[in-house]
């Protein structure tokens, strides 16, 4: 992909424009990436509170029983988003998608132990783990340039 940028003091606000010859999944993630506002945080909801939560300091986001929680260091919040919301919204450089059910923040994984047969377990800081499901190994190892 070749990246060209032209100042022009006459425009007044800056403006990207995408040439391709067919739509792929890169120049996809590139529209959705510069179309997003930059919200940079979650609205997360514990003991009757609710608490906004940096986007920065969450480790992984999972749903369970129907409803989808964030966890930090500091414990778990209930959200109102959905999965693929929340998958919109973050930053496509720093949260992947690691089963139906699991976002992970790589910026909070200490590894990935890639010793079990046809999976991955991903190790966090602070020392909890979770799974990749099978079918997202190979989107796992491209983020991982593995």
């Amino acid at each position: 992909m070749k990246v060209e940028v032209r100042i022009d003091e006459a425009v007044t606000e800056p403006r990207i424009i995408i040439l391709t010859n067919r739509m792929t999944d890169e120049v996809d993630a590139l529209v959705r990436q510069f179309s997003k506002s930059e919200a940079g945080f979650i609205a997360g909801f514990r003991d009757g509170a609710v608490t906004i939560l940096d986007e920065n300091d969450v480790m992984r986001i999972y749903a369970a029983n129907g409803k989808v929680y964030a966890v930090q260091a500091d414990g778990e919040y209930l959200l109102r988003l959905r999965l693929y919301e929340l998958e919109e919204r973050l930053r496509y450089d720093r949260f992947v998608r690691i089963s139906n059910s699991e976002i992970i923040n790589l910026k909070k994984v200490k590894s990935f132990d890639l010793s079990l047969s046809g999976t991955i377990c991903v190790v966090f800081n602070d020392g909890s783990n979770a799974y990749v499901s099978r079918r997202y190994v190979t989107k796992i190892k491209e983020v991982l340039g593995i």
